[in-house]
């Protein structure tokens, strides 16, 4: 008799939002880092006036960490049914917030392009999709499919 579980079209999103967020942390974190001027990325200094940094490393080295490796690996952690990848997804969906918070919050918001935007709905649509019933059954083994703990 098989315990294989089917899972649900939820958690395939999961995977495929963690993909693309460590992704796009690895390019840009790096782009950061191999250019600390954000020339790379038509990213003026001047956006960094006011703020703690004189120049993109710092911001490049989390970017590239926090947002870039990490959901990689939270990704493979899901991939194998870990428990420390459904947190570690939940914490991804929340530094992914407070990056995009702190960033308008320092340097404003940018609408062209609308990539404050763009991450700060795949922020929100992470958050909320760690959170499903149908997600978290797949790693708790205490929680039930409709959402009640055993």
């Amino acid at each position: 008799m098989s315990t294989f579980k089917s899972k649900p079209v939820s958690y395939y999103l999961l995977l495929a939002f963690l993909v693309f967020q460590g992704i796009s942390g690895l390019f840009g974190g790096g782009a950061l880092i191999w250019n600390p001027t954000g020339s790379a990325l038509q990213m003026p200094i001047s956006l960094l006036e006011g703020s703690l940094f004189s120049d993109y490393l710092i911001p490049g080295i989390i970017l590239f960490t926090i947002l870039g490796i990490f959901p990689l690996i939270v990704c493979l952690g899901l991939w194998q049914r870990k428990l420390w990848g459904w947190w570690g997804a939940l914490l991804v969906s929340m530094a992914l917030i407070i990056w995009i918070g702190v960033e308008i919050a320092m340097v404003g918001y940018h609408s062209d392009p609308p990539l404050q935007l763009i991450y700060g709905l795949l922020a929100i649509g992470l958050f909320i999709i760690v959170q499903l019933p149908a997600i978290r059954f797949l790693f708790e083994p205490n929680f039930r499919r409709d959402g009640t703990p055993n």
